[in-house]
């Protein structure tokens, strides 16, 4: 112990007695502050912790618990058969590995690959139960509790159901399976208790195991929880004839005595096949009537499970493959502030990497002044970590807890290098961004020429940041204009430009010499004019020519477009600067003619619509694009406004929120139906 540095052993302490905390909020009173995907990141920390400094194993024993302490309100039950928890591994590899741990505590077995299959189950968010029968008759459920002594929830257990009084054939048996509340019973469940003044349920999974955990067996009849059993924990083999030597086997005799089995268990011959169905369940995941945050694999084989047996906390023989997290902790290494292309300065987190969401990430935007005063997020700080699909990561909150003595409150500088003049920096009047003072920095003039061939604005396909910088340090181009003035031969001289690649980069201006409206509007770089907008404004104008003579008020009174963006679309357009460049611009490419379409006869006028997740055919501007032709209107966040959210693979939480406000969620091939 007197190796390990100080601030280490400080970290586990505090981590210790944190999962604690949450533990015995979420096990024993139903009641979390956090989700259950920020708790695995702290295990997870402690569990790296202690791989690295073992004499740790002390502080670290809590994540050996299983479950929590029995509540005193109901009667102690031991458990015949000691009651284990899985552990969790979040990627292929790790699952792989967990498999190679397997073969090595085989070996004096001369187990191979050939002699074990697997059985993937879905792992469902709720609360395990134990159910003891006598000769076919239920005579006693209980709750995990600590592993060895659970709570008597007979009388409320009883109600459900799913869970049989009764079995087809007289077995003595102990079955073991989820007390679970469907996705529609808990919305109902939380709108009443939001009628009568009660605190709502923060998940199904902690309202199942509230109603469960009832006094009043009527309480939890009203709420209407479901059962499926698992796994059989103990059969006495004089009350049945032919003991099952499987896990599928166990699945299939449960569900000949009059259990409940979920229908989606799979057998699979190699655990290649146990990763494949993870992956198809991940995008579905959030289709399913109840909870689901991953899937179970277990070895086959009883007999390889015996051999296997367990650890302090769980069966060798099994693991929980938990789904991408949408959450995870992770420490604040540095806040940085960013300027984009229209001299808008952003604070931006630079984070230590963590999986999240299956890719890693190490940035999070922090938006502005205000919310990092809203959070008082300091550099230091352990953070709570949120992405879900293509959402941009953000910061939930702090862990306090864990907070460096030496952390100081984040404070707003009142110069940035990158800015022009002397880098100053003001607050927007009204609003809570900052913005540099001068305009005429190198980096930001870079950027706006980066943007303007970016493939959401002029789309010139090939030429990015490397061959831009080759072209500004030599003097090749100095506007947005002068890249239409370029040559084969002007090209031809610089360091890594061969002949062929010369001929791409101007056959690629070439190609956007005729553009939308929208794209230029796009491609311009002024402050609020984006994606939405600028179609907004190309549609109702026609023409730039237009759109250079409208005053703000006519700018403004277009629907979707309001003040703010008429304003700034004036003051850029009335800039001397600005209009020479874009006369330079328009002298060198030609503005589409806006089609004329009776909006009328469109079939999603009037509706707004959302992507999310990765299509079957269509790229995400593909199907933007065939929306916006169709009259809808593409939004990026889901309101009650929102008309259908068109999901793909990997949705994230846009389903989700979907949900919640009874948006239908539509596939790729009824949005293509919708648009005939």
């Amino acid at each position: 112990m007197n190796d390990i540095p100080k601030d280490i052993k400080k970290r586990a302490k505090t981590l210790a007695e944190l999962i604690t905390h949450h533990g015995k909020l979420y096990h024993e009173q139903d009641t979390p502050e956090i989700s259950d995907e920020a708790y695995d990141s702290l295990v997870r920390e402690l569990r790296e912790l202690r791989a690295t400094y073992p004499e740790l194993t002390p502080q670290s024993a809590v994540i050996d618990a299983v479950g929590g302490k029995p509540d005193e309100a109901f009667s102690k039950v031991k458990h015949r058969v000691r009651q284990w928890s899985f552990d969790n591994v979040f990627s292929d590899s790790e699952l792989k590995e967990w498999e190679a741990r397997l073969f090595r505590f085989l070996e004096k077995e001369r187990v191979t690959s050939k002699d074990i299959s697997y059985v993937s189950e879905h792992k469902i968010d709720g609360l395990k139960v134990v159910l003891e029968y006598v000769a076919g008759t239920l005579v006693r459920a209980s709750t995990r509790g600590d592993g060895v002594v659970g709570e008597d929830v007979t009388h409320t257990a009883s109600t459900i159901g799913d869970i049989p009084h009764t079995l087809k054939e007289k077995v003595t048996l102990i079955a073991v399976g989820e007390a679970w509340l469907s996705q529609a019973e808990f919305k109902r469940v939380n709108t009443a208790r939001e009628a009568r003044g009660e605190q709502l349920f923060a998940n199904p999974r902690n309202a199942a195991a509230g109603s469960l955990r009832q006094l009043d067996p009527e309480v939890t009849k009203q709420r209407k929880l479901s059962f499926f059993a698992y796994d059989v924990d103990y059969i006495d083999e004089n009350t049945l004839s032919e003991i099952p030597k499987t896990q599928f086997e166990e699945l299939a005799l449960l569900k000949r005595l009059g259990f409940v089995t979920n229908p989606h268990a799979r057998l699979c011959a190699s655990l290649d096949e146990a990763i494949h169905d993870y992956w198809n369940w991940v995008p579905k995941k959030h289709d399913m009537p109840y909870g689901m945050d991953g899937t179970v694999v277990k070895v086959n084989e009883v007999s390889i499970q015996k051999a296997l047996g367990y650890t302090a906390k769980s069966p060798r023989f099994g693991i929980a493959y938990k789904f991408p997290s949408e959450e995870a902790t992770t420490i604040v290494e540095d806040i940085v502030l960013q300027v984009g292309r229209t001299g808008v300065v952003t604070p931006v987190a630079h984070l230590r990497p963590v999986l999240i969401a299956g890719s890693t990430v190490s940035r999070a935007t922090l938006h502005n002044e205000d919310q990092i005063k809203r959070l008082d997020i300091r550099i230091g700080d352990t953070v709570v970590l949120r992405k879900a699909g293509d959402v941009i990561p953000e910061i939930l909150s702090v862990v306090l807890a864990l907070r460096p003595k030496s952390a100081q409150p984040y404070r707003f500088p009142t110069k940035v290098a990158e800015c022009g003049g002397d880098g100053s920096i003001e607050r927007i009047p009204g609003m809570s961004a900052y913005r540099c003072v001068a305009k005429d920095s190198d980096i930001l003039h870079r950027r706006r020429l980066y943007y303007f061939v970016s493939r959401g604005a002029m789309n010139i396909d090939g030429v990015g940041p490397r061959i831009i910088d080759a072209l500004l340090d030599n003097n090749l181009i100095n506007t947005a204009s002068d890249f239409f003035t370029l040559t084969e031969g002007d090209l031809a001289g610089l360091p890594g430009f061969k002949e062929k690649s010369a001929q791409n980069i101007i056959q690629a201006i070439h190609a956007v010499r005729t553009v939308p409206l929208y794209r230029l509007l796009i491609a311009l770089s002024i402050e609020h004019v984006g994606e939405e907008t600028a179609r907004i404004i190309a549609e109702s104008m026609g023409t730039m020519e237009r759109v250079r003579k409208a005053t703000r008020e006519e700018l403004a009174d277009i629907y979707g477009v309001g003040e703010i963006v008429a304003g700034s679309l004036v003051t850029w357009l009335s800039s001397a600067e600005h209009a020479r460049e874009l006369d330079a611009l328009l002298s060198h490419i030609t503005i589409e003619k806006q089609k004329s379409v009776a909006r009328d006869s469109l079939p999603l006028v009037g509706k707004t619509l959302v992507f999310t997740g990765t299509l079957p055919t269509l790229g995400r501007t593909e199907a933007e694009d065939r929306a916006r032709n169709a009259g809808a209107t593409v939004s990026s966040s889901v309101s009650k406004r929102t008309s259908y959210v068109v999901a793909g693979s990997d949705p994230g939480s846009k389903v989700t929120k979907a949900h919640a406000c009874d948006v239908p969620v539509i596939n790729e091939a009824e949005f293509m139906e919708l648009i005939k």
